[in-house]
């Protein structure tokens, strides 16, 4: 199978000058990069002729961090984000559940709420809820992750009673008689309790992969990440790579311990850092910290308006140690959430002590901190000596940086997601959605990086913007790196995979604030295409 593209801008993301008049994929990968006259004569005359008509083509996106099968899950859930008031989540529930009914022994599961966003700026509680349904258990699930608030029923079904101590890192809840209100705050707490909506639930994984697979490829992805996975939801994986489910590349994290994950990679060693059937495990993931937005976040200094309170940690340096030496020792890529500054501080502390005893690893396995939203530029700099490597969540300055710039003051706030930082140290940043948190789409978070605007259109940080072409590297070749991918994805070069993007419009060319409404026309995977804007 041969295709020869021409007569377009074509990206090849190696440097912002280069630009060839055509490109040939011959079976899956790109044969040639250059003049459309000697593309002409290896193509044949048997090849297929893509004309962009003025679009452009250039490497397909890569997703550095998102939850896949969650956000599958996720696409079964009743949908609150347009909510604005607990009114309107009474009524849209209201309605979900006479359009999905279900009984006693099921459950109903909401997403997309966020307290910063509704009238009443508060959760709403397990009162609010019951209006909804006091006998079938609800859960509303925090836009965040980190929070959620469900019905007296579910509280019942999960055994959190007045008498349930405080979690160590997370909090319930609670009415001023002690009595849980239905708030539940961090994963400690969460788990057990979204284990018992799950259960309760007819969900097809199969399904919702396929259809939730169709979203990243809308947006120009071609691989992706599930970056919090279970031991149980990797078999899940594998099966489906067996049963060719994968249309995409998916690479799995697994959550991790100071037990490390190498048992797991020695049971699948198929899928231990190289694909089968378009999947593999890439590494561990452990959680240091919550959400800023949530004021989950742990920070050096407290939060504003606060005397003395910084969020929490997740986890004791002695866990993160443990956890990191495991990965060193087995070879594998560790991932850690760091939201606030104090987590960072943890993972670069623990991370630099575990190298020290433990020697240099034997392979270059380039941890990640994922989200970065404090992160100093001191702590860049220790991550620049250690090669590590900032995974950042950029859309923040859009989606939340209002609520930052309310939370942390003006300035800590507005430097949030500190790209140009990152730029300026030579480190390979790279950015993602958090899918679910957010939807997979690139080209608004290539505009987030480029223009730093508030929902509210207040410029945050503008010190901080980056060039087109450097946003742009975030999603491709920066994000083909993290990945130990850099050989095969993310430019347009002889050899590479033919994962490749038509594009409607050059972001290069068009209005900096006109990037995020840039459709993707076309995705490839392999020279195969996968999606085709209608």
């Amino acid at each position: 199978m041969r295709k020869l593209f021409y007569g377009g801008d074509i990206l090849t993301m190696k440097n912002e000058e280069e630009a060839p008049e055509a490109v040939l994929v011959t079976d899956g990968k790109i044969a040639y990069v250059g003049t459309r006259k000697e593309a002409e004569k290896l193509a044949g005359a048997e090849a297929e002729r893509v004309d962009l008509q003025g679009k452009t083509l250039m490497p397909s996106f890569i997703d550095p961090h998102s939850h896949i099968a969650m956000y599958s899950q996720f696409s079964s859930f009743a949908d609150l984000s347009e909510c604005e008031d607990f009114e309107e989540i009474i009524a849209v529930l209201k309605k979900y559940m006479e359009e999905h009914p279900v009984g006693e022994d099921g459950a109903v599961m909401a997403r997309g709420y966020d307290h910063n966003f509704l009238k009443e700026e508060a959760h709403p509680t397990a009162e609010v809820l019951d209006r909804i349904s006091d006998k079938i258990p609800i859960c509303l699930f925090h836009t965040s992750g980190h929070m959620a608030v469900v019905n007296t029923p579910l509280l019942a079904a999960a055994g959190i009673t007045k008498e349930t101590k405080e979690p160590k890192s997370g909090r319930i809840g609670r009415y001023e008689d002690g009595t849980p209100n239905g708030y539940l705050e961090e994963l400690e707490v969460m788990t057990p309790v979204l284990m018992n909506v799950f259960s309760r639930m007819k969900m097809n994984p199969v399904q919702q992969m396929a259809e939730v697979q169709n979203i990243y490829l809308k947006y120009g992805i071609t691989t992706a990440q599930d970056g919090g996975a279970t031991r149980e939801s990797v078999e899940g994986f594998l099966q489906m790579a067996a049963n060719g489910i994968f249309k995409i590349d998916v690479i799995a994290y697994v959550i991790s311990d100071e037990k490390g994950i190498e048992g797991l990679l020695r049971e699948h060693p198929e899928a231990a850092g190289r694909y089968t059937n378009r999947f593999q495990i890439g590494g561990g993931k452990i959680i240091l910290d919550g959400s800023p937005q949530g004021k989950t976040a742990w920070l050096t200094s407290p939060y504003e308006g606060e005397e003395t309170y910084c969020g929490y940690p997740t986890h004791s340096d002695e866990a993160v140690e443990g956890a990191i030496k495991a990965a060193i020792t087995g070879n594998y890529q560790l991932l850690a959430h760091c939201n606030g500054d104090a987590a960072a501080d943890q993972y670069l502390r623990c991370y630099k002590k575990a190298l020290g005893e433990t020697g240099n690893p034997k392979e270059d396995l380039r941890p990640v901190m994922i989200h970065c939203q404090t992160v100093r530029d001191d702590q860049l700099d220790e991550m620049k000596e250690i090669g590590m490597i900032p995974s950042i969540f950029v859309a923040h300055t859009y989606y939340w940086g209002d609520v930052h710039l309310k939370n942390l003051g003006e300035r800590r706030g507005a430097r949030i997601s500190p790209v140009r930082s990152a730029l300026e140290r030579g480190l390979p940043y790279n950015f993602h959605q958090d899918c679910p948190v957010l939807k997979p789409d690139m080209m608004q978070t290539v505009w987030c990086a480029v223009n730093r605007q508030t929902k509210k259109g207040v410029k945050i940080g503008e010190e901080q913007c980056v060039s087109v072409f450097d946003a742009l590297k975030g999603i491709t070749v920066n994000a083909a790196f993290a990945y130990h991918e850099e050989e095969r994805k993310g430019t347009i070069e002889a050899g590479k995979l033919a994962d490749l993007v038509i594009l409607e419009k050059n972001p290069l060319k068009v209005d900096k604030m006109a990037i995020k409404d840039i459709a993707v026309a076309e995705t490839m995977k392999e020279g195969v295409t996968l999606y085709k804007k209608i």
